[in-house]
């Protein structure tokens, strides 16, 4: 248990950590970065797959592939819903985008919590309906304050919810879907690292030419991926030891790591109106874990 719940402090850390550490390879793009995250998570990933004698999932899908035709279409809007929130979240440190991220993050399980109401007619608890309705007082007053709500905190919200809704429907193995993803998402990565661009100066130099030009660029990019990949096998590794309950519980450390990053460290300011918003979302956070933490506890209890 203790290592599960290690691992799973670890994922949040390192994920957070990420979230910084883009901030370090300038000058690549944030689209650079996502693709170099892509390219370098298929070597890292097939390791994982291997130690966890995976393999089998990903023979199956092949063979599902036979004999589904739909599932051609399923399987590449899988990878662009998941690639979407990739690019999203090395993308928004960048271009200070992180804190709007961060709020998608807090409200993606109240999203979760609707999408089993109204997809699967999975009953919410009094205590997740009182967290709904507290979270929409401040979406309600973002809207007032801005007259909008941050698109990039929209494609966290709506985003997530249809990427595990067809990952249920399909019925396949998460880390054979993974692959997938992973897999069709590399040529598009590589054709990003081949197009050109933005570099100091007039050089217009694509993502191969950053790293000659800037050879410290290698080792950062190195490591970007050593922090992704065991980022994802801690995660990983954590849901596979975990009860479900505690698990999702300690889900809600990484939002909390992203928002301190966004304000420590890539200095974006937090309004008193912007309190207004983020107060009643925390609370919404705060009621739906503790009602987890009850219900887990009382689980071990009777076991």
């Amino acid at each position: 248990m203790r290592l599960g719940v290690g691992f799973s402090i670890l994922s949040s850390c390192l994920f957070a950590l990420l979230y910084f550490y883009t901030t370090l390879l300038a000058p690549m793009t944030g689209a650079q970065i996502f693709a170099w995250r892509i390219l370098l998570a298929l070597p890292a990933l097939a390791i994982i797959l291997a130690r966890g004698r995976a393999w089998g999932q990903v023979r199956e899908i092949t063979g599902r592939l036979r004999r589904e035709r739909l599932l051609w279409l399923w399987l590449p809007l899988s990878a662009g819903l998941i690639g979407v929130q990739f690019w999203l979240f090395v993308w928004a440190p960048v271009n200070q985008k992180a804190l709007d991220v961060a709020m998608g993050y807090f409200l993606l399980p109240l999203s979760m919590a609707l999408l089993g109401r109204i997809a699967y007619k999975e009953r919410l608890s009094r205590t997740q309906h009182v967290a709904i309705l507290v979270a929409a007082l401040g979406v309600a007053h973002e809207l007032l304050h801005t007259g909008a709500f941050s698109w990039a905190t929209a494609i966290v919200v709506l985003g997530y919810p249809p990427y595990f809704a067809l990952r249920r429907y399909l019925r396949a193995g998460s880390m054979g879907m993974l692959w997938f993803d992973m897999l069709l998402l590399a040529p598009v990565a590589l054709l990003v690292l081949l197009a050109a661009g933005p570099a100091p100066g007039a050089a217009q130099r694509n993502g191969f030419g950053l790293l000659i030009a800037y050879p410290a660029l290698i080792l950062l990019v190195l490591l970007l991926g050593i922090i992704s990949s065991v980022a994802v096998a801690a995660y990983i590794s954590a849901s596979r030891i975990l009860p479900l309950g505690l698990f999702g519980l300690l889900g809600y450390v990484e939002p909390v790591l992203l928002f301190w990053v966004s304000v420590l460290f890539l200095g974006e300011p937090v309004s008193g109106q912007a309190l207004l918003t983020y107060v009643p979302i925390w609370l919404a956070v705060m009621l739906i874990a503790g009602e987890a933490g009850v219900a887990w506890l009382a689980k071990k209890n009777r076991a």
